[in-house]
């Protein structure tokens, strides 16, 4: 499950990001975390397909 930030991160360059918050389950204690990571607004469907 991942999900996306409404809020958009804004640069004097014009180009916008949003900021990405996705579950990752650990592999030894099989626990969920939270990645979050700031990706540019067109690739951001694209990121959220990868595993």
């Amino acid at each position: 499950m991942a999900k996306k930030v409404v809020a958009t991160l804004k640069t004097s360059t014009g180009k916008s990001f949003a900021k990405v918050i996705r579950m990752v389950r650990s592999e030894k204690t099989g626990a969920y975390t939270f990645q979050e990571e700031i990706v540019a607004s067109d690739n951001v469907q694209e990121y959220l397909k990868k595993k």
